[in-house]
């Protein structure tokens, strides 16, 4: 699928607000990204990603990604070392599996939104929202690739 006609088909205000919902519970951030890429390794670019877009920077280590490239009709879910260490790789494997079936039916917002749903139960269980917390980062689904390095 091209990804111009993936994002037409999405309801990106809809992942947003489950983002704001989620983040409303927890210490902890989520994001969501969609690239272009005919990646081989979505796991490999989730990473870059949640380097890129300063995901590291959380207080807690707390930060999830999830990055999907339509394109490549792949995704991953990634998290920090400190949403890692509760969960394990288990966890990440569940919410995958949920994903996937959202994604085999067509159903790619209620795939995305499940994932975030599912990973914001687990940060705020682990992480739960305190008096100081403020939100570190953006709601906003990211669905433009990153600039070009600068020469």
């Amino acid at each position: 699928m091209v990804m111009k006609t993936f994002l037409a088909q999405l309801d990106t205000a809809r992942i947003e607000r489950a983002i704001g919902d989620a983040e409303k519970l927890t210490s902890g951030e989520l994001r969501v990204v969609f690239r272009p890429d005919k990646v081989a390794d979505a796991t490999a670019l989730a990473r870059s990603e949640f380097a890129r877009l300063g995901m590291t920077a959380t207080r807690e280590r707390n930060a999830v990604l999830i990055l999907v490239a339509p394109d490549a009709r792949q995704f991953a879910i990634f998290g920090d070392s400190g949403v890692h260490a509760k969960c394990g790789d288990g966890f990440w494997r569940d919410v995958a599996a949920a994903m996937e079936g959202h994604f085999r039916a067509g159903r790619h917002t209620d795939a995305i939104v499940e994932g975030v749903a599912r990973a914001g139960e687990l940060l705020a269980r682990e992480f739960p929202r305190r008096s100081d917390d403020r939100d570190e980062l953006p709601n906003t689904v990211v669905t433009e690739p990153p600039p070009p390095p600068v020469i």
